[in-house]
Parts: C-alpha cells; sequence; structure tokens
C-alpha cells in the first residue's frame, strides 16, 4: 500500500469502516479466546481444528490491518460549501473581460472532451486551475497569446 496517499470517502464511508473493524475486532477476539481453549487437548481433530482457527485469525488479523490503515488514511470528501480550492472532479465558472461566462469540468485526461465543458486537468487551462480559490485570475498560454479568466464559483 502507498503510505502517503489519502483516501477520500464519505461520511457514511467511514462510518461503514469503523463498524466493520469493531465486528472484526470482536470476531478476533472470539476466534483467539476458542484458540485458548483448544490448546488445553491434544486430539487429532482438535489440532486440526486449531489449525484451520490459527489460519482464520491471520485472515481476521491481516483484514483489520487494512481497514485501520485505510481508516488513518481517510479524509471526509468535501461538501460543497467546504470547496475552497479548485482540484480534479470541480466544476468551475470563469468569466473573462468581455462578461461572458463559461463552466467547465476538471477532468481526468481520458474523458476531457472540452466542447462538452471537460478539460483536462493536464491541459494548460486545467494546470492554471488547480489550486486556485475564488476570484484568482487564471492564466495560461493559448498559442502566442495569454488567455485571462476570473475564478467567480467552484462547484
Amino acid at each position: 500500500m502507498d503510505t502517503n496517499k489519502t483516501i477520500f470517502l464519505s461520511k457514511k464511508g467511514i462510518k461503514e469502516l469503523k463498524k466493520e473493524i469493531t465486528r472484526l475486532e470482536r470476531e478476533h477476539h472470539e476466534t483467539f479466546s476458542s484458540l485458548r481453549e483448544i490448546d488445553k487437548t491434544d486430539s487429532h481433530e482438535e489440532r486440526l481444528e486449531r489449525m484451520e482457527r490459527l489460519s482464520h485469525l491471520e485472515l481476521l488479523e491481516n483484514e483489520l490491518t487494512e481497514k485501520k490503515y485505510i481508516l488513518a488514511h481517510a479524509k471526509m470528501l468535501p461538501r460543497k460549501r467546504d470547496v475552497i480550492k479548485v482540484a480534479l472532479g470541480s466544476v468551475v465558472d470563469l468569466i473573462d473581460t468581455n462578461g461572458r461566462i463559461v463552466r467547465y469540468t476538471v477532468v481526468d485526461s481520458h474523458e476531457a472532451d472540452p466542447s462538452d465543458g471537460r478539460i483536462s486537468v493536464l491541459s494548460p487551462l486545467g494546470r492554471s486551475l488547480v489550486g486556485k480559490q475564488l476570484k484568482d485570475m487564471v492564466e495560461w498560454s493559448a498559442g502566442l497569446a495569454t488567455r485571462r479568466l476570473q475564478l467567480i464559483a467552484i462547484t
């Protein structure tokens, strides 16, 4: 797993993840307790059952580790009113010097279609937009000319 990757989850997703971790911890505790009971016996069948439970315990521990990692790196998806900077997935409204308003959605390059209002985050305009805040001026080169637009809305 990438140790620096932020994982964006909804409020519901975080709640469900915490619930799943609690369930796994409870199952881990029960399996561990039942394993201690088997340790007190010597029959062949019970040794086989012990091996199965040890295997199950290992699977539970791996799943718990993964879920806890996700929770530790999870951030809540920003609510619409909390969006203050342009990022991948943002819908932006820009105004030019003539007062014309244009709307674009910043998307990954494979989804880009400027005629449909979807610009690549890797395009000159897309790169200029990322990280901008409301009322910022956005400048980028279009051939020999430099274009300027003001950012008036982010959703």
